[in-house]
């Protein structure tokens, strides 16, 4: 059956939005309270503060996407709506419980992961979803849906800001309780409206047949070379991505005091990633397959180029300006992941490739601010820190340029071999031919002997 194309899903369409804003508006925000974490937990005794403190953010980052590969599975086997209340009810623990620590250390647990586990199980049905109430409008649906996000991102850190200074962290995480809370109402939403045949004759003979491995881990997709590139370059290039969003909040405070408000430099990344969003998505519509990689090329080039930038600017309005070109080309990078995915490896394997890609991208997401943090505490500034974080998007972004070179000419040998298979069929009827021919003239020699 075709998708109803409106109808419940605009409530499921409503529900999936908050789900991203909750999940990378807390996550995106994290300078804040990567700030209050330092004030509340810092001491002048602790000079690995800040290489500390900053595990607890990246660790949560990177696994929101380092679980990606087993969501997927669970999602596959136990349906979306199961698999998304779930995950906003650990989600919701974790934040609560990390609102009642006394150190630093417990924080990588409730927060680091029980949290990030949760947002994880709770975001990627909210992706799937969509397929089941839109096929015609599911562009338009994803562009209001991933808008969620820099939603979120520009007004929470303002209101995270207010929370802080008028009760504190530990309140503050309470308050954010209610957000995880209202993503647990909204999976119940997530109900299947394009049933699958198969499922129900199933369900008639009362039998659960557990799927094959090769369905539950598709690792055919590596099999394609320029998969493989992409997958590999892409996390190549992420070592250093996360490291603004983590450390910024901090060096403008080390170089400007309280005399700027910083929440403008997050306000910026999220007005302008949503524009980026919106912008490169419509252009990657005119750009024809794997070409499409280009744009993710120039979106690395210019995010390690911003982050270079971040140390020289000595006034305000200097960050304000790589903070905008920062978050467009962050929009850019992220809106052709599924266009990208879908050239490389078709519609079939779509699904899996991305949350294997999504999985390689955690480990570079998590090391890299930590190590930025570090830096920090040996050198007293962020300046080195942030000139490293430009590095591996430039890297990243070379490596990817051979990607539309090696798919067209894993298209040219695809369309080679058709051919070869047509001649070797005709071989094939003219040996039966003969064979026929053989057999049929005994048959008549017989017949006239009669």
């Amino acid at each position: 059956p075709e998708p109803p194309e409106g109808g419940w899903g605009w409530v499921v369409m409503l529900a999936a939005m908050w789900c991203n804003g909750a999940v990378f508006g807390i996550q995106n925000s994290c300078g804040v309270l990567f700030v209050s974490m330092l004030q509340l937990f810092g001491g002048g005794e602790d000079k690995q503060l800040a290489f500390k403190t900053a595990w607890v953010n990246s660790l949560s980052m990177g696994m929101v996407f380092f679980c990606s590969p087993i969501v997927s599975i669970f999602t596959d086997l136990y349906g979306c709506r199961k698999v998304a209340v779930i995950g906003a009810a650990v989600g919701f623990t974790g934040l609560l419980s990390s609102s009642f620590v006394s150190t630093i250390e417990p924080l990588y647990f409730t927060y680091g992961i029980l949290f990030a586990c949760g947002c994880s199980f709770a975001y990627q049905p909210s992706l799937v979803i969509l397929g089941h109430c839109f096929k015609k409008r599911l562009g338009l649906v994803n562009g209001i849906v991933t808008a969620g996000s820099s939603l979120f991102t520009v007004s929470l850190p303002f209101l995270l800001r207010m929370l802080i200074d008028s009760v504190g962290l530990y309140n503050t995480l309470r308050v954010l309780c209610i957000l995880m809370f209202i993503l647990f109402l909204a999976g119940f939403t997530y109900k299947p409206l394009v049933s699958n045949a198969k499922d129900k004759e199933g369900g008639k003979k009362g039998k659960f047949r557990f799927p094959s491995e090769k369905k539950i881990c598709n690792f055919s997709v590596f099999k394609v070379l320029s998969y493989r590139i992409w997958a590999f370059g892409i996390p190549a290039a992420l070592f250093g991505y996360f490291v603004p969003y983590v450390h910024l909040m901090k060096h403008v405070k080390d170089r400007f005091g309280d005399s700027v408000p910083e929440e403008v430099l997050l306000l910026c990344l999220g007005i302008t990633s949503g524009v980026g969003r919106l912008i490169f998505g419509r252009v990657a519509d005119y750009i024809p397959g794997a070409k499409k990689v280009y744009l993710q090329v120039a979106s690395f080039f210019f995010i390690g180029l911003m982050s270079m930038m971040i140390p020289l600017c000595h006034i305000f309005g200097g960050l304000i300006a790589v903070c905008l070109l920062m978050g467009l080309f962050d929009g850019c990078f992220i809106c052709i992941m599924a266009p990208i995915a879908f050239e490389l490896v078709g519609a079939q394997d779509v699904s899996q490739a991305i949350g294997f890609l999504l999985g390689l991208m955690s480990i570079p997401m998590t090391v890299g601010p930590p190590i930025a943090g570090l830096l920090r505490d040996h050198l007293g500034t962020y300046d080195v820190a942030f000139y490293l974080a430009g590095v591996p998007p430039l890297i990243g972004g070379a490596i990817l340029c051979f990607v539309p070179w090696v798919h067209e000419r894993q298209k040219l040998k695809e369309r080679a071999k058709p051919v070869d298979g047509e001649t070797t069929e005709k071989m094939l009827e003219n040996e039966s031919t003969l064979v026929s021919d053989t057999t049929e003239k005994p048959v008549k020699e017989m017949e006239s002997g009669f």
